[in-house]
């Protein structure tokens, strides 16, 4: 109790403490100040060793820095340049480049994806594209006689296509466009698809169309083996609280699904090049941001690669976000569009909830919304 106690008290003085240096500020000190109040309560409350943040303001990179430990053992304090995992909030990056293929008239949203991919086996119903983007293709989540094992897999894979053979000959839940079901296994399809479409790796795409357009300079495929500067360790609670060194584990089984890893001026430079329609058209931004429907009419909470709040509004602007969360990391992505606003979170603890809601009160706070 002693120990666990010591940590917690070492993780709020590095909440207050150790701040990395910033290297832009446009936001004004109270607002710095409202930030690191409600950041230091998190970081307390549910023992968070370490956390970066960035806001995007009016377009563009406002302000940055990190908090408390990215390396409890070594004592290396989290910076804007510490490096964690995006888990599925690389779902919204795949789902950008899909889009862009779709704009370039390479890709069909409603062709039968046996078109671009076919390692994907066809099943009793077609599915489509826009099905994979939406969640709606019947493709399982995590689950089966292996579902722990996929979760905290350890198997290394050198390309995307390998992967689908976990569950390319599993039964669909329910006939595409019928439900919604979070499917990362959906996700790892679109892998395919692109592949198929671009004629390029699933990797070497989105480094020449997305990671070098947005400015994202750290972004790339985790790899474990690979010596990453500024790469943060991952920590998890025990049953009884105590902190412990997340289990190992290889996300090259699900790359499209989330297996990157980023840095928060990275992302939030992603979320500017894509509210700015630099990626993507504005028309398409704006499907991409819509509530899709299941073929019978009900709406779902999902557009193409971004969590929604469907008849829904924060002080009257409309939300748009993803979480991730695997082991090593929790993080959000989260955006209100129509003011060119954002905010980027990562942490180096899994299992943090409510992290959308965090996001939600500093954009408050920060645009004074009423």
């Amino acid at each position: 109790m002693k120990n666990y106690c010591k940590i917690s008290l070492l993780i709020l003085s590095a909440c207050l403490l150790f701040r990395a240096p910033i290297a832009a500020q446009s936001l004004p000190q109270a607002d710095i100040d409202l930030i690191e109040r409600l950041i230091t309560e998190k970081m307390a409350k549910d023992e968070i060793p370490g956390l970066s943040i960035a806001i995007v303001k009016d377009g563009k990179l406002a302000w940055a820095n990190g908090y408390g430990f990215a390396d409890l053992e070594n004592f290396v304090p989290a910076k804007t340049s510490t490096v964690y995992r995006t888990a599925s909030i690389g779902k919204s990056i795949t789902a950008t480049a899909i889009m862009q293929l779709v704009e370039g008239g390479q890709l069909d949203l409603n062709a039968p994806i046996q078109q671009y991919c076919p390692a994907f086996p066809a099943k009793q119903w077609p599915i489509t594209t826009r099905q994979l983007l939406n969640h709606t293709s019947g493709i399982r989540h995590y689950g089966g006689p292996d579902g722990d094992r996929e979760l905290v897999s350890k198997v290394h894979y050198e390309d995307v296509v390998t992967p689908l053979q976990i569950f390319k000959e599993d039964s669909l839940l329910f006939e595409p466009g019928s439900r919604y079901q979070y499917s990362t296994y959906g996700y790892n399809v679109l892998g395919c698809v692109l592949e198929g479409a671009s004629g390029q790796t699933f990797a070497t795409y989105l480094q020449e169309h997305l990671f070098r357009p947005a400015g994202m300079s750290a972004t790339q495929v985790d790899d474990p083996y690979r010596i990453v500067k500024n790469r943060a360790r991952g920590y998890q609670k025990a049953a009884d609280g105590a902190l412990l060194n997340s289990e190992y584990v290889d996300m090259s089984n699900k790359v499209p699904a989330g297996g990157f890893i980023t840095t928060v001026s990275d992302l939030a430079h992603f979320a500017i090049a894509f509210m700015d329609a630099q990626l993507v058209s504005a028309d398409t931004r704006e499907l991409m941001l819509t509530p899709q429907k299941t073929s019978s009419g009900e709406t779902i909470a999902y557009g193409y690669g971004w969590g929604l709040f469907p008849d829904e509004k924060w002080y009257g602007q409309r939300e748009a976000f993803h979480g991730g969360g695997t082991p090593q990391v929790s993080g959000v992505l989260y955006l209100l569009p129509d003011v060119q606003f954002g905010v980027v979170i990562l942490m180096n603890l899994e299992g943090v909830n409510e992290r959308v809601s965090l996001a939600a009160k500093i954009a408050k706070e920060v645009l004074d919304l009423e």
